[in-house]
């Protein structure tokens, strides 16, 4: 594991503090007119989900762990947990559903994923970033609506509600964003 400077902490990555796995979800630099610069960081715990907000000064040293990535394919869901099968060793591993969050919907049987492992730990997953779905309810098109920046609401085939541009009819496929959750084209 790598020691690195208090101020060069990234979102995105991983730290050892405090005897646990913290993920960055924030980082901002504050230079006060008083005292040393310093970074003001919001942590969440990788296994639990608690959210620390800490202070790190340059000088301060900061243990970045490494995680491992592998390509892994889901299989299905049963009580609460997600199966993932490793395609080159067929070994399978289960993972908390909660661990997606509001992505869960996105993940789709038979779709490759990244996991992410702390030693033989499994710790994140990653969806691709665009998935294609399917339009299930929405408003009908209205002629002479023009397509500056009138989105209307839609129900995918996953549940999910996003918004699309006007032009989109019910049975048509679009591509979301997993990151953002919005849409981003035809499919």
């Amino acid at each position: 594991m790598a020691k690195i400077n208090g101020n060069e902490l990234r979102p995105g990555n991983v730290i050892e503090h405090e005897n646990g796995l913290w993920i960055v979800v924030k980082t901002a630099h504050v230079k006060p007119g008083k005292g040393g610069a310093f970074a003001q960081v919001e942590l969440k715990n990788v296994r639990d989900g608690r959210k620390l907000n800490e202070r790190f000064r340059s000088a301060d040293k900061v243990e970045r762990v490494r995680l491992d990535q592998k390509d892994q394919q889901f299989l299905y869901e049963q009580d609460g947990m997600l199966v993932f099968m490793d395609t080159e060793t067929f070994e399978q591993v289960e993972i908390p559903a909660d661990i997606l969050g509001d992505r869960r919907p996105f993940l789709q049987d038979g779709m490759t994923a990244t996991v992410e492992y702390y030693e033989s730990e499994p710790l994140s997953v990653e969806l691709p970033e665009k998935v294609t779905c399917t339009v299930v309810e929405t408003e009908p098109v209205v002629k002479g609506q023009t397509a500056a920046n009138s989105y209307k609401p839609a129900i995918l085939d996953n549940g999910v509600r996003i918004t699309v541009p006007p032009f989109i009819g019910e049975g048509e496929a679009v591509v979301v964003s997993t990151s953002t959750l919005e849409y981003v084209e035809r499919a």
